[in-house]
């Protein structure tokens, strides 16, 4: 396997995105104010599960069609307490720092005590945009010593000024799931900030140009320019995977009611 990674030139960057603003419902420009955006609200006077998920290009955090907001809702179905799920647009990431925030403080005094930041039990995960999204989040909470159980990168592309190839410290675990073919496809590779402390799981390919995946609400014309790019976050296979990972790091509390998921990474071995 080459682990090389591939990035757009900067002039068809600018292309795709001037495409994905054009293009609704699969990369619509979302119209939010930021007023909008969802905060996580948690009555519990301790801190729950947190699993916050990004969407990638212009996608609204609630687009229904996209392999994140699936998740989050497949997830909300199993635990209706006990785990707060969110979904946002990647370039709101200061708003789910602030909802995490807000969950921890769990005597609410405005303020994160040390168990408080010991206590933390977070999942992040994102496509495309959103998987360096979820990176920089996890380098966010690092800042405050607060620390991540997992990451979760789908198809990761990062944005300017951002680094989605280095995991930091304070995850526990992280794992890359890639697509190799494409103008735009994604990293190829993560590691460790210190190895010591973060695992990494794996680097895991896809390869739709031998196993195409039917993406049935996405534009043509979009598939023209990024269609493998697409089928990693329309692939039922891959995100099973990612929604098995998610539920075995959770807490065994959590859940209302008993789940038989397979929490093995190997059902993430590629194609």
């Amino acid at each position: 396997m080459v682990l090389v990674s591939q990035r757009p030139t900067p002039a068809l960057a600018v292309l795709l995105v001037l495409a994905w603003a054009a293009a609704p419902p699969c990369y619509s420009a979302s119209g939010i104010h930021p007023s909008e955006v969802p905060l996580i609200s948690s009555t519990a006077s301790y801190s729950p599960d947190i699993v916050i998920g990004f969407v990638g290009g212009f996608v609204r955090h609630d687009d229904p069609h996209h392999g994140p907001v699936k998740l989050a809702q497949r997830l909300r179905e199993t635990y209706p307490a006990g785990v707060a799920i969110e979904t946002f647009e990647n370039r709101h990431r200061k708003s789910a720092y602030r909802a995490i925030v807000r969950l921890l403080d769990s005597n609410h005094d405005g303020a994160l005590s040390d168990g408080e930041r010991r206590n933390a039990r977070i999942v992040l995960f994102g496509h495309s945009w959103g998987a360096s999204a979820a990176v920089a989040l996890a380098r966010d909470l690092q800042r405050q010593n607060i620390p991540v159980l997992l990451t979760v990168q789908v198809d990761s592309v990062a944005k300017i000024g951002q680094n989605d190839s280095v995991i930091p410290a304070n995850v526990a675990q992280a794992i890359n799931l890639y697509q190799p073919n494409g103008l735009i496809h994604g990293r190829k590779k993560i590691s460790a900030a210190d190895p010591a402390r973060t695992e990494i799981l794996g680097n895991y390919r896809f390869d739709y140009r031998k196993h195409p995946v039917p993406c049935p609400d996405c534009p043509r014309f979009i598939g023209f320019f990024e269609r493998t790019h697409l089928e990693s976050e329309c692939d039922p296979r891959l995100w099973s995977g990612v929604e098995n990972l998610i539920r075995s790091r959770l807490s065994a509390s959590a859940s209302g009611r008993d789940t038989t998921a397979d929490s093995s990474p190997a059902l993430l071995t590629s194609k």
